[in-house]
């Protein structure tokens, strides 16, 4: 095979998955307007149901443009050779090697951002702000950007630099040792996401006594589960949107509610949506989930050992001088489409883990609170309760509401 044989097939991998997409996005489309089937037609009223159909549209149209403009934008970066005009940037300012790739990731990093910027500040800010959910202000927007950025240089340098390191002094033996670091690293944050990186971007504040609390409480004595962390996040500062989400293990786990959700939910579906959460810990959803991950990064480590030596990837992109971050990018480009295989493996898993998290509510706090939480979150959202097969097949990670809404009425 020849440098210009693998550029073709680059190509067409990022050109075919682009296609992909928009046939995916368009076949959803065309189910906007369906009617509302039974088991749903009582989230929205006919005035809430048309802003949702709204919604739905203004953010269709958006998609199109941006990932039409992210499509011409990264052709044009490949057939200008663009990987070699940034590596050679990268090269005059230092001779490191892992400093040259740190150099070339945040050029291309923070260009990609700030080309992209416009539309995330469009949709916050004119969609998102038109629809009732916007809660964040100008200076918060561009305060959650730079902090997003010192995390990326922080974070995502010092794992770039030690996965480099590992290839230049240990060799073909290099994935190992990056794997364990890695798995290290995933550990980690799974640990203390809430407590380091959380605080970050919100403040969490202990569940204050009350009814909510006693009814927690009771609850998790009901099914042994020891939860002495109970918290309410200030999502509200940026949208009206509500969530709850579990994190860590054993001394560090807690349970996390947005203040939205308080807002919007009575104690009952509260507690509802709680023992769902507690539904996937009991299952050993969390432990699959990451076990999984950390399996799959370790393939992803070997093969990237077996084809990151090869000059060729390197060449294909345009750039005189290989090296380990050129080839990188290669590397992720090619592996996209196991990457999808694997992304749709995962998608069918986790929507069976919801059903079980949903049946595990549904046994031990009973199956109405859960079906009314759901309805209630579904609307304040403008969620689309008419998704076609296909996309839901692709893309979701969760069952459609309907779909759990009858696994719930068995």
């Amino acid at each position: 095979m020849t440098s210009t044989t693998l550029f073709y097939i680059i190509i067409s991998i990022i050109i075919i998955n682009f296609i992909i997409e928009k046939i995916l996005d368009f076949l959803n489309a065309q189910q906007y307007n369906d009617a509302l089937p039974k088991e749903v037609s009582d989230v929205y009223n006919q005035k809430e149901y048309l802003k949702s159909q709204a919604y739905k549209k203004v953010n269709f149209k958006l998609s199109n443009i941006t990932s039409l403009f992210s499509l011409i934008t990264t052709l044009l970066f490949f057939i200008l050779n663009g990987f070699e005009f940034v590596d050679q940037i990268a090269r005059t300012l230092c001779t490191n090697n892992i400093i040259i790739a740190l150099l070339f990731f945040g050029i291309i990093f923070f260009s990609s951002d700030i080309i992209s910027t416009p539309f995330s500040y469009y949709k916050t800010f004119t969609i998102e702000e038109k629809f009732g959910f916007n809660k964040s202000t100008k200076k918060l927007f561009w305060l959650d950007k730079i902090k997003g950025w010192a995390m990326m240089i922080l974070i995502g340098g010092l794992v770039l630099s030690l996965i480099i390191w590992f290839y230049e002094f240990i060799g073909d033996l290099f994935w190992i040792y990056a794997w364990g670091f890695v798995a290290l690293f995933t550990l980690f944050v799974n640990l203390f996401y809430s407590t380091l990186i959380v605080p970050l971007f919100n403040k969490q504040t202990p569940l204050k006594d009350g009814d909510l609390k006693t009814e927690i409480k009771k609850f998790t004595n009901k099914v042994g589960f020891k939860l002495d962390s109970i918290f309410v996040i200030d999502g509200s500062k940026r949208s009206t949107k509500a969530n709850a989400y579990f994190s860590g293990f054993g001394a560090t786990k807690r349970i996390v509610l947005f203040d939205t959700l308080i807002n919007d939910l009575n104690t009952q579906e509260i507690v509802a949506v709680l023992a769902h959460e507690v539904g996937h810990y009991k299952r050993k959803h969390t432990v699959f989930n990451l076990i999984t991950s950390i399996v799959l990064t370790g393939f992803t480590f070997y093969l990237l050992s077996l084809f990151i030596g090869n000059n060729l990837l390197s060449q294909a992109l345009g750039v005189s001088e290989p090296s380990f971050h050129i080839g990188l990018i290669a590397f992720g480009i090619l592996y996209s489409p196991i990457s999808q295989i694997t992304s749709l493996i995962m998608n069918v898993i986790s929507r069976n883990f919801e059903y079980q998290a949903d049946n595990y509510a549904k046994e031990y706090y009973g199956s109405k609170p859960l079906v009314s939480s759901l309805k209630k979150l579904s609307k304040n959202s403008l969620s689309n309760l008419t998704p076609h097969k296909a996309y839901v097949f692709m893309h979701y990670s969760h069952p459609t509401l309907r779909e759990r809404i009858l696994n719930l009425n068995k």
